[in-house]
């Protein structure tokens, strides 16, 4: 059953307009901004405890986006029940508070009422103020939209908290690793097991408009085959078995088609097709001698980019959606694997690999403006935030014993090449792919 958070919003006072915090997406350091965040308010105990884990979630989530610095609670000098009331400016202008958030939490016919309020410092003004009303239980998820809520109003962007991540966590031996699918928040709450670990899993990959994924798995060796998996129900159906070697299925913007790459027996290379999900029909979209994979759907569907072996060397190739119009958009040195387009439909990523070395890079959607932003032994698989401005992938370190690579990670990082992350996960983790907003 899928879970839903029912909610009423009541808008306090936004009338005026606000200079929001201006955000470089290119290289460089970001000074975060000072944000108080205070525990919400609430005169019965069991709420008090609620109210308090929400301003942690806000204020972890936060401070993980790199763009916020939130002030320690012991520096605040107003406590929360005066400030439910009205605040006090100078005494968050003293701790040197660019902004502020004050929130209430009471119960209301067996719901909880969470409220908060947004404040500008310095100009002594409000800038949001909304009201949810839901269970109990999902103090988290509204955790996370009051998160995006701040987030929006202040930056400008898009928010991101309330999604999840889905990924491969590895265990055992390096030869001979059991590769399950496993889901958290994505601030590693709420992890759990998708599958059980009896069957090979690669390349999990969320559809843009729903929690849905999509991934491969080989429950013999020599047959892959791909699946949908419905993460709310549970339901989970087989798209096909597909001959010969099977590459990173991956949705369509509407979540109707599916593309991959794969080598058909009276071919020969792998060839990139697009798979209705309705009529189970496949249309070949690439004719080459040469191997091309991983291919991504630009946001309105109009375009692919994928990568190819066909100039000798791997490069990125960008086409319209039926193949047609291809031309090559990468031009420096390396190879170059897994392209994925940005949400917003400006850049896309990439991993790179030049002189023994593998990098986690960007570009706009004709090649230019090239820049990595990670690097490592072994870095690979980016996955875009909803927003379009921070990344996950994975890393894998070279180890001291014998110069080869060790367990595999998470990691984000956003398109400044700061703020790297370790996403923490129970076990080794590759292949990351990011949800949609769940709101």
């Amino acid at each position: 059953m899928k879970k839903k958070i029912f909610y009423s919003i009541i808008i306090f006072l936004i009338s005026f307009k606000l200079h929001s915090l201006e955000v470089t997406l290119t290289q460089g350091t970001i000074k975060p901004t000072p944000i108080a965040v205070t525990n919400f308010y609430s005169k019965d105990d069991k709420e008090v405890k609620i109210g308090k884990n929400i301003s942690m979630v806000i204020s972890d989530n936060l401070e993980r986006s790199g763009l916020f610095k939130p002030i320690e609670k012991k520096a605040f000098i107003q406590d929360e029940e005066s400030l439910s009331n009205q605040p006090r400016f100078e005494d968050w202008k003293i701790i040197k508070a660019q902004h502020l958030i004050a929130g209430k939490i009471y119960k209301k016919n067996e719901k909880i009422s969470v409220e908060f309020r947004l404040y500008d410092v310095f100009s002594q003004k409000q800038l949001l103020g909304k009201k949810y009303e839901t269970s109990e239980k999902n103090w988290r998820r509204v955790s996370h939209i009051i998160s995006d809520a701040i987030f929006e109003r202040i930056t400008g962007e898009g928010g991101y908290f309330d999604t999840r991540v889905v990924y491969v966590a590895e265990t055992g031996p390096k030869e001979s690793k059991q590769k399950r699918l496993a889901i958290m928040d994505q601030d590693q709450a709420n992890h759990r097991f998708l599958t059980d670990g009896s069957y090979l899993v690669l390349t999990p990959r969320f559809s843009p408009n729903s929690q849905k994924i999509t991934y491969m798995s080989y429950m013999t060796r020599n047959s892959p085959r791909v699946y949908i998996f419905d993460i709310e129900t549970g339901h989970q159906e087989i798209v096909g078995e597909f001959p010969g070697m099977t590459f990173a299925p991956r949705f369509s913007p509407d979540g109707k088609k599916i593309i991959m790459s794969y080598a058909d027996p009276d071919v020969g290379n792998s060839e990139i097709y697009i798979l209705d999900l309705v009529t189970r029909i496949s249309s070949r979209i690439t004719n080459s001698s040469a191997i091309d994979v991983s291919a991504s759907f630009s946001p309105d569907g109009k375009k692919i980019v994928f990568n190819s072996d066909r100039s000798g060397r791997r490069h990125l190739y960008v086409a319209e959606s039926d193949g047609k119009n291809l031309k090559r958009i990468s031009r420096e040195r390396g190879s170059y694997y897994t392209p994925v387009w940005s949400p917003r439909g400006d850049m896309i990523a990439f991993t790179k690999q030049e002189g023994g070395q593998f990098y986690i890079g960007v570009m706009e959607t004709d090649g230019s403006n090239e820049r990595m932003i990670a690097k490592s032994f072994h870095v690979e698989g980016p996955t875009w935030a909803p927003n379009g401005r921070y990344l996950l992938y994975f890393k894998e370190e070279r180890t001291a014993e014998d110069g080869s690579g060790g367990e595999s990670s998470l990691y984000s990082i956003d398109l400044t090449g700061y703020n790297e992350r370790k996403i923490i996960t129970p076990l080794g983790g590759s292949d990351p792919a990011w949800s949609p907003l769940m709101h």
